[in-house]
């Protein structure tokens, strides 16, 4: 389940010091588009009985013991972070991300009744679903908002101590990994471990300290 990285109490905008803030319109367009990533990438997971790292993770681990959807639980298990990100990272940015998660799992509720994936081949559903779930957390950080759940203390690090939010993920994620053990099957774990790779991956690629600077408005 969402995973960034500036001082999110503003809109993020380009590294250069003349770079104008995003417009409203352009905060909930690349935000809707985000929310759109992950959910498909949540779906592809599920479908294919996966886990990955992340609030998303956490929600689909913990789908597979509760009687509960998995847009219900990542909401549940959102709340506290929400509330510290209000605190420490400021209340546009919790705004945004509480607006962010409500709106993953309305479209999570949405897409079960839309889409029904019949089979699905695991290599595939990690790669791409990982890859997606990635995509929509940049999308998320770049309109200075994020998933919610350890996302939320990843970003914090970074903008507080400029400790790469990828890397502290791949940490996080290990932990969610070695749960799922207990859950799971060994072999789809093997898997999820992969999905957690390449979501990552995209964070620790194209997001790194200074190259997004905070534009608050």
């Amino acid at each position: 389940m969402d995973h960034q990285l500036h001082h999110a109490s503003g809109t993020v905008a380009a590294s250069s010091p003349h770079a104008a803030g995003h417009t409203m319109l352009e905060d909930i367009y690349g935000m809707a588009v985000g929310m759109m990533f992950i959910v498909t990438g949540v779906v592809l997971l599920s479908a294919a009985g996966l886990v990955t790292g992340g609030i998303a993770g956490i929600a689909l681990l913990v789908s597979y013991v509760a009687p509960l959807s998995v847009g219900t639980i990542f909401t549940l298990v959102n709340v506290p972070f929400f509330v510290f990100a209000y605190f420490v990272m400021g209340p546009r940015f919790a705004i945004k991300s509480t607006l962010a998660s409500c709106g993953i799992t309305l479209l999570l509720a949405l897409t079960r009744q839309a889409l029904h994936i019949d089979f699905e081949s695991p290599l595939f559903a990690a790669l791409v679903g990982g890859t997606l779930n990635g995509m929509g957390v940049l999308a998320l950080a770049r309109h200075g908002s994020g998933v919610g759940g350890t996302g939320v203390l990843t970003l914090w690090l970074q903008r507080a101590h400029g400790i790469n939010a990828g890397i502290v993920q791949v940490a996080i994620d290990s932990m969610i990994l070695l749960t799922s053990t207990l859950v799971i099957p060994t072999g789809r774990a093997g898997w999820s471990a992969l999905s957690a790779v390449a979501m990552s991956a995209m964070v620790i690629a194209w997001h790194r300290p200074g190259r997004y600077n905070v534009v608050v408005r």
